[in-house]
């Protein structure tokens, strides 16, 4: 019964092993997902005062705590299951320290599950201790960063469509989080804060849901994108998940029109609370199932993967032509997801402002959308698909990220929109979304990063680091690692252009004199990167666009001069057009300072109350008047 070895060809680690690896895996999601839920609910459900916990919110914490704790304590059994399966061995042959250092420190996966094992217990060291809400957003970012990181190593990254795979499957992983562990969350309330908190979270649940359907649909077309494979096992189990789903979004449905109509019934409201959870959790373990199985096969046989597939998850994509660039597309679910919600957010500020009769300007909008198409493009467009390829394509993909997207994203206002359409308090005390925000905006941390010279160095220095260190070659070898590169391209490039041409609220006043002289340097700097590029006799990306094989552009040293071209003849334009506009915002400034002396000049002349300014050009004209008499 217990027996182990290799069996039919398939390494068989013993029954006991096979029957509490799915067991084991649903109890680490389940923790992680309520330790997520939690502190979602104190940083965004509770009731705060001025960014500080209120005792309700602080008695969680233990409870944070503690399923932190099983969350690593159920993670380390993951790591001894998964090594007992990959050895074909009972679970007791892997408590040996060596085999599980080496597991640890030597393999991908060994990595991810030894990462989330800390974050966890991070997560539980820290939690007694905050009293703030930038405490708690903290912890929920480390503890997101901990349930999707394994993602990365999914079979769903080995199989074809690798970037709409691994994202959309991310974005259905962080739905699931904030809506079952958003539920879960409530159980923990007094019944007075869960009257407070479950309109809010009515809302965020139905957001949740949207991008836990749209994205649980898209994964499931990745694997089963072919007519027969339908009929399979995977297939019923994906069918089962939408059922459930479905089912989940009419109970959300009839507890917000419970909510608006009654909010005595405390017993319904629980009823209901309950019967969700339940469907959620057995749509969980679906979950678990599903990523234990293996989706089915064209025809029965394995798909042919070539050595680029092996590499970055995409097909060798043809010799590129303008048709190509134009027409191809490579979607990157992770990119796609951000921009699908930042768009449906922005829109519905427009609504909301649109709605209290303001009228938001529609060039703003234009702008916002083309900084969002241009982001698309080169991430998941022609662009994008080439640029994982060659090195010249890459480089036009880096200058659209960097210089041209953020510009028409800046331009677009999106912080203003923020501020004018977020909710404030529930109460006196509350800071609300709004300020929440606004207490962002005054920081120090963002004081320093909208520091000129701090954000020309992120903008322009970041890059003498990126290309000239073996961290370029390391980042293109992985999906992660492309994915930080492209998102550190985009925030660099908002962050520089917010300091120089933006219309949001700014930390600090930078004169435009200074700004001019930022952007001189930054087209220095940036000159003298490209100029570098086209001098090097070495390959800088360690041997990765060798390492593909492509069947066209096969001089590499051309093709990266050929990027140093395209980055300086690119680079230039952005900066010059942002120094055009850096002109065109002194004049404006200098008119609207000068009408408002004006007024104030005009006010205190009516009300008989001296001006300085005036008085001070009434002492110039009679100096100029004893002159003319003299002479």
């Amino acid at each position: 019964m217990l027996a182990t070895g290799v069996q039919n060809g398939i390494p068989d680690p013993g029954t006991l092993v096979v029957i509490l690896t799915p067991i084991v895996n649903f109890l680490s999601i389940t923790f992680g997902v309520t330790c997520i839920g939690l502190l979602f609910s104190i940083s965004f459900l509770h009731l705060e005062s001025n960014g500080f916990l209120r005792k309700s919110a602080i008695s969680n914490l233990k409870w944070i705590t503690g399923f932190a704790i099983c969350w690593a304590i159920s993670e380390s059994l993951v790591i001894l299951l998964t090594l007992s399966n990959l050895l074909a061995e009972p679970i007791t042959s892997t408590f040996d320290f060596t085999t599980i250092r080496s597991y640890l420190s030597q393999t991908g996966l060994g990595k991810v599950q030894l990462m989330q094992v800390v974050l966890a217990l991070t997560i539980a060291i820290v939690a007694p201790i905050v009293r703030n809400i930038r405490a708690t957003i903290t912890l929920l970012l480390i503890g997101i960063i901990g349930i999707i990181t394994p993602i990365f190593q999914s079979h769903g990254s080995q199989s074809g469509l690798h970037g709409l795979a691994i994202g959309s499957l991310i974005f259905h992983v962080l739905g699931i989080s904030i809506w079952v562990g958003g539920l879960i969350s409530l159980f923990f309330m007094a019944e007075e804060v869960r009257f407070i908190a479950l309109p809010r979270f009515s809302s965020v649940a139905l957001w949740a849901a949207l991008i836990v359907t749209a994205s649980g649909a898209t994964n499931a077309w990745t694997r089963l994108n072919f007519i027969s494979a339908w009929s399979s096992k995977y297939a019923y189990i994906v069918i089962a998940k939408i059922v459930l789903t479905a089912v989940l979004i009419g109970f959300g449905y009839k507890q917000r029109k419970f909510i608006l109509n009654n909010l005595t019934g405390s017993t319904k409201m629980v009823r209901l609370i309950l019967n969700e959870l339940l469907i959620m959790l057995v749509a969980t373990a679906l979950g678990a199932w599903l990523a234990r199985s293996a989706p089915p096969l064209v025809n029965g046989v394995e798909p042919n993967v070539d050595r680029s597939l092996s590499i970055t998850g995409i097909q060798m994509p043809a010799a590129p032509t303008l048709s190509n660039l134009l027409w191809g597309y490579e979607a990157d679910g992770i990119f796609i997801g951000l921009l699908v919600v930042a768009t449906l957010l922005y829109i519905r500020g427009v609504v909301i402002l649109h709605k209290v009769g303001v009228k938001w300007p529609v060039g703003r909008t234009i702008s916002f959308a083309l900084g969002i198409a241009a982001i698309d493009y080169a991430t998941s467009g022609g662009l994008g698909l080439y640029s994982h390829f060659a090195f010249s394509f890459h480089m036009i993909a880096h200058m659209i990220l960097g210089m041209v997207a953020p510009i028409g994203i800046i331009l677009g206002a999106p912080i203003t929109l923020a501020l004018r359409t977020f909710p404030s308090g529930r109460d006196e005390n509350e800071r609300g979304m709004k300020g929440l925000l606004v207490a962002i905006l005054h920081s120090k941390p963002l004081a320093l990063l909208t520091h000129p010279i701090v954000a020309l160095a992120l903008f322009d220095g970041s890059l003498f680091i990126m290309y000239f260190t073996s961290l370029f070659g390391n980042l293109m070898t992985g999906h992660s690692g492309h994915l930080l590169m492209n998102i550190h391209f985009i925030l660099a490039g908002m962050l520089f252009f917010h300091v120089i041409v933006g219309i949001d609220p700014n930390p600090r006043k930078v004169p435009h004199l200074v700004r001019i002289i930022v952007l001189f340097a930054a087209m220095s700097i940036h000159a003298f990167f490209s100029i570098a590029l086209m001098s090097s006799s070495a390959l800088l990306d360690g041997g990765y666009f060798a390492s593909l094989q492509r069947p066209w552009f096969i001089d590499l040293i051309a093709d990266q001069k050929l990027g140093g071209s395209i980055g300086w003849a690119m680079g230039e334009i952005p900066i010059v057009i942002a120094l055009i506009a850096t002109f065109i915002q002194w004049v404006r400034d200098d008119a609207r300072e000068a009408k408002r002396l004006d007024r104030n000049s005009d006010r205190l002349l009516s009300e008989g109350k001296p001006d300085a300014l005036v008085e001070y050009n009434q002492y110039l004209a009679k100096l100029a008047e004893n002159d003319r008499r003299k002479n």
